[in-house]
């Protein structure tokens, strides 16, 4: 259903290459994941693969032109126009359901899903996702099951939060880094959205910004967009408002190239919004009023009645009571039609409003009391506070009687209390000053001033509580923006590292690959004593290894004053007799012979090839080279391309290994004609030969080396420590599981120790001195931990200034005492820079034992133990660094979820005993969730 980039990337490099049928399902396929992400290119695409369609048997052309139907159907409802999409969207589920293909009508009813819910009509959204789901866990396919129920959770936040908890937080209660990014995405959205909805906000930015990341990388455009402008939302909500414009930008930079109306209107919509915030309120009149345009084809969504709820509030900011009367007005009729709660109260308290301003009393106080109701259905206490307010409002705006069972001296003054009620029952909510200010103007016009002045002092009491949790908010922004920050960096530097890893790998096997078919050839070809079997065998591989439209061989004559075309062959054809005087300025052949080197060409279009030979093609890449015999030149061999850079490093090593073993087999031709010397050439060509091989096997192993270390410092590096560390696991373990059998009869020399450590402020070497003396620093480092460490513990250069090392077979107590060691070695003394200059420098350590915990050796894993140990190299870090921290386990400890929880609540768990802090800071810091906004859902 999604696929990442890097497939897409892969799928577009293949097709070039493939025909036929296996051509026409591609197109399809690459069509089908270039829906979002280039809509253009997918049509293309389209329009081919339907040219192909007859090259497929039944019901293969059925379901390929179905699945083109669905690209097409998507790029019709992105466009916004809804009929024109669902009867593409119909043709296509009825072609798959003919077919009886589940995964095809599940695809199709995702789509009329997304058209309905932008028409508004949410009972069919929800009937869409209900059966796609089943289609999909009919099928087998977990993927698309869980974006379904994922999509469809979400859409029921919006209805009624904590009816959506209680029916699916059960079905995502999973690991979720085990799952597809796509799936995962959509869960993290779910999850989002309901803590946002809950006014944690904090958290609810944390996880879309995940819901964002897995969208841009599947290539789910749209999505990505209206999750910018929700993560945009969520900065507003903590009074980050510099990062909630940067995130509305970058939801519109999406959007506007796209042309789709819906993303582009939301986008819109939810950065006027922004703007009002920041009280920028004619600027977010102009947005609000090209958002409305944009959606108006779409509206019965959601996204038009959010846009209208917002222009509503803002021309209730304006004056402009007239015009909020009528946004509140359409509003009312769009809740109702969506079924969503938040619109139903929220648009009746702005009509109410309005209305007031209006001198129309009793149609305000109807419209008030239906938005109290309904907050009071929905058991919305934040909108129960609204409608109070606004009740009281227009009680004391306007004469109206005194509503029955009312025991306060005013009405007004009853809502308000009611309000304060209200407010009361909410845990954690902080009573606005606004409202306490309203009630003790209500205490001071009923002629009750010493109430009056109490309220007062409460209202400037919240006033103080609110400016402390606005702070607060701040913060959490400042640290949800750092996370989310650091785990991108760190994220990007493992890929760059994995990526370097694997092509490396990559170069290694093609290397050896390479080395070894070479070396079966090279035993062919020196296996004929015959000079033409000798030139066939080489044309033969030449033209199987090289880009060769042209491939000689000239040899020596007697004299050695000329060279003579012994073999030649262009573009399939022999070539005429030629010789060239040894002494040939022009020739290049001659000038390899005299120079005793390789010669490679490269000619642009315009250049004429030197010493062309007449009635030969102008080529454009030229490679020659001497065959040579010990001391002896036999003559020269060349290849040619029609192409351009034709011959890279790859290349020339294979024509040179070519070249060895042709002048081998030629020479042994030669000498097979004079058997008097024949055997003293053979044995020294064997000789040769044998070197080479040699050569070859050592040059293997250095590769090898060289892949497991790192140049710089010379320790070992993450490929190294990769393929050793599980063996190093697994013996820790056995000792653990019969410490009588390995020889063990008490815990010494059972545990592995994780040392991560860290050169604090390295970056300033590097921008003081130069990058020359941060190496320098980095070579003296690895040094000092050598001092520390055994000869059998791994020291690794991890990445940077970093280093992992892994204490082998040693006791978790002994750990604080090495990192110590550590912590002195490099703080102890300078270090000297290439100029003398001498720099002192501390550094950061985190360590963990494995296991874990030593009554459950198995349930924490080695990597989970280096995350601990990273988390105390943070800890050390952040507390003040030159020092070290480890975080260890208790008796008390739990035995499910503990990993989890030391993470992501430390300080919890060092506080109920479930962890000890071993450390030698004196101090530790160790790291810490609303006037309540609304998500877009399109």
């Amino acid at each position: 259903m999604f696929v990442l980039d890097e497939a897409v990337q892969q799928r577009e490099a293949a097709l070039p290459s493939l025909l036929g049928r296996e051509r026409q399902r591609e197109l399809v396929a690459l069509a089908w994941h270039l829906r979002q992400r280039a809509p253009a290119r997918a049509a293309s695409l389209v329009a081919e693969a339907r040219s192909q369609l007859h090259l497929l048997d039944e019901p293969g052309r059925t379901l390929a032109d179905a699945r083109c139907l669905l690209v097409e159907g998507e790029a019709v409802w992105l466009s916004g126009a809804l009929d024109a999409a669902r009867a593409v969207a119909d043709q296509a589920f009825f072609a798959f359901d003919a077919a009886h293909d589940p995964i095809g009508r599940a695809d199709a009813r995702w789509l009329r899903a997304w058209i309905e819910m932008d028409r508004g009509c949410a009972a069919l959204c929800d009937a869409e996702l209900a059966l796609a789901s089943e289609d999909a866990r009919a099928a087998g396919d977990t993927l698309r099951t869980d974006v379904f129920d994922a999509a469809a959770a979400l859409f029921a936040v919006f209805r009624d939060l904590r009816t959506a908890q209680e029916r699916w937080d059960a079905r995502f209660a999973v690991d979720l880094d085990g799952l597809h990014p796509a799936a995962a995405g959509w869960i993290h959205d779910y999850l989002g959205t309901s803590a946002f909805q809950a006014s944690d906000f904090g958290s609810a930015v944390s996880l879309l910004m995940r819901t964002y990341e897995a969208a841009v990388a599947t290539g789910q455009v749209r999505r990505a967009i209206n999750v910018a402008t929700n993560i945009g939302n969520g900065f507003t909500s903590l009074n980050a408002h510099h990062a909630a414009l940067e995130w509305m930008q970058r939801g519109l930079d999406l959007a506007r190239p796209t042309g789709w109306p819906m993303s582009i209107g939301l986008a819109l919509m939810q950065t006027a919004e922004t703007l009002r915030q920041l009280g920028q309120r004619d600027a977010a009149l102009d947005l609000l009023r090209e958002a409305l345009a944009t959606l108006q084809p779409l509206s019965g969504s959601r996204a038009y009645a959010i846009a209208l709820e917002y222009k509503g509030d803002l021309m209730l900011d304006r004056g402009d009571y007239e015009a909020a009367l009528r946004n509140f007005t359409k509003l009312v009729e769009r809740g109702e039609a969506l079924r969503q709660s938040d619109f139903q109260s929220g648009a009746r308290r702005g009509k109410a409003h309005a209305l007031s301003m209006l001198n129309r009393p009793q149609e305000a106080l109807e419209a008030a009391l239906d938005a109290l109701a309904m907050a009071r259905q929905h058991g919305d206490a934040y909108n129960q506070i609204a409608a109070l307010k606004v009740l009281a409002q227009i009680h004391a705006q306007h004469a109206l009687p005194l509503p029955a069972g009312v025991a306060a001296p005013s009405a007004a003054l009853h809502y308000l209390q009611e309000a304060l009620a209200v407010a009361g029952t909410i845990e954690g909510y902080t009573v606005p000053g606004d409202l306490l200010d309203a009630v003790a103007h209500e205490h001071a016009h009923l002629g009750d001033y010493k109430r009056a002045y109490e309220v007062a002092l409460e209202a400037g009491a919240a006033r103080d509580k609110t400016h402390s949790r606005e702070a607060t908010n701040r913060a959490v922004a400042m640290q949800v923006q750092y996370q989310t920050e650091r785990a991108r960096t760190e994220g990007e530097h493992h890929r760059q590292l994995a990526a370097a890893e694997a092509q490396r790998a990559e170069v290694l096997a093609q290397t050896s690959a390479t080395l070894e078919h070479l070396s079966a050839i090279g035993q062919e070809i020196t296996t004929h004593l015959d000079a033409a079997a000798v030139f066939r065998a080489l044309d033969r591989h030449v033209h199987g290894l090289l880009d060769a439209t042209h491939f000689s061989i000239f040899l020596l004559e007697g004299d050695g004053q000329s060279l003579r075309c012994a073999f030649g062959i262009e573009a399939g054809k022999a070539l005429p007799p030629t010789r060239f005087s040894i002494d040939d300025e022009h020739a290049n052949s001659s000038r390899a012979v005299r120079e005793r080197r390789e010669i490679l060409i490269e000619l642009s279009a315009d250049q004429a090839t030197p010493a062309l030979i007449p009635g030969t093609l102008q080529t454009l890449s030229l490679l020659f080279a001497p065959l040579t015999v010990g001391d002896r030149v036999l003559g020269v061999m060349t290849v040619q391309s029609l192409h351009p850079h034709a011959y890279g490093a790859r290349e020339r090593l294979i024509f040179r290994t070519l070249c060895a073993y042709g002048a081998i087999a030629l020479d042994n031709a030669a000498a097979y004609r004079q058997v008097a010397a024949t055997l003293k050439t053979l044995s020294a060509t064997q000789a040769q030969l044998l070197d080479k091989n040699l050569e070859l096997e050592d040059a293997n192993k250095k590769l090898e080396e060289v892949s497991l270390t790192d140049q710089l410092t010379g320790l070992r590096n993450r490929r190294f420590f990769l393929q050793h560390v599980d063996a190093d696991v697994n013996m820790s373990l056995r000792r653990y599981d019969d410490p009588l059998r390995m020889g063990e009869s008490s815990a010494p020399g059972r545990d592995l120790v994780f040392f991560m450590v860290d050169i604090d402020h390295f970056k300033e070497v590097n921008d003081t001195h130069g990058h020359g003396a941060g190496d320098a620093v980095l070579v003296q480092m690895q040094e000092r931990l050598r001092e520390v460490f055994r000869d059998s513990d791994y020291v690794i250069r991890w990445g940077g200034e970093e280093f992992l090392v892994l204490a082998r077979a040693t006791h978790r107590d002994e750990a604080k005492v090495v990192a110590e060691r550590i912590r002195s070695a490099v703080a102890g003394r300078a270090f000297v820079l290439p100029d003398g200059t001498e720099v002192y420098k501390t550094c950061s350590i985190g360590f963990a034992c494995f296991p874990f915990l030593p009554t459950h050796p198995r349930m924490l894993s080695w990597s989970q133990v280096v995350e601990l140990a990273d988390q105390g190299l943070y800890l050390a870090k952040r507390s003040g660094r030159n020092a070290w921290a480890a975080v260890y386990a208790t008796a008390e400890s739990r035995t499910e979820g503990l990993f989890d929880y030391l993470m992501h609540h430390l300080e919890d768990a060092l506080a109920e005993g479930e962890a000890r802090l071993v450390t030698s800071l004196e101090k530790v810091e160790l790291p810490k969730g609303a006037k309540k906004r609304r998500l877009g859902l399109n």
